[in-house]
């Protein structure tokens, strides 16, 4: 191979490399990570109970959005206070959903009927709802009023049987 056709495949083989980087760059600035103030992103999912919920589902009533895994200890802590704000707000009209990235159905399971689960739970092994939320790292929930918008955005675990979040909840009724 002569010289020129060295220089020239080189010269080919760095501009797909920087094509490649500024395709990376472009997708990752397009990445969407829901804040408050955002419309609640549209989902489909299929509970464990056999319900098919879409955001529409929820109409007029306030979601409480878990995302969350049982290998994730800050999930676990949190899952008995988020049963107890459920079972305490659920006459008002405040619905919570669960959603969890496991991937073994059977430990999902197990872990569903030890803690003796009560709320909508359904799971979403291939993180695809949590990702068009823009949640990569469990607990994140997640708070959509009445009409959609996200009013408050929770990372990491909580006590949901605060007074300040069940009076706060409350009031978005």
């Amino acid at each position: 191979m002569n010289r020129s056709k060295i220089d020239t495949a080189i010269k080919l083989s760095i501009a797909a490399l920087f094509c490649a980087l500024g395709w990376i760059i472009f997708a990752s600035m397009r990445e969407r990570i829901v804040d408050v103030g955002d419309t609640a992103p549209s989902f489909a999912v299929t509970t464990d109970r056999g319900l098919k919920l879409t955001p529409a589902s929820f109409g007029g009533r306030v979601l409480v959005l878990n995302f969350w895994a049982t290998w994730c200890e800050p999930c676990v802590a949190e899952i008995p206070s988020l049963e107890q704000f459920q079972r305490a707000t659920a006459s008002s009209g405040v619905v919570v959903l669960g959603i969890s990235i496991d991937r073994n159905p059977n430990l999902y399971q197990k872990f569903l009927k030890r803690f003796q689960v009560s709320f909508q739970t359904a799971r979403d092994p291939e993180a695809d709802i949590s990702a068009s939320y823009g949640t990569f790292k469990v607990p994140e929930t997640y708070i959509i009023d009445k009409s959609g918008k996200v009013v408050q955005k929770i990372i990491g675990d909580r006590n949901w049987n605060d007074p300040e979040i069940i009076g706060y909840v409350k009031s978005l009724l």
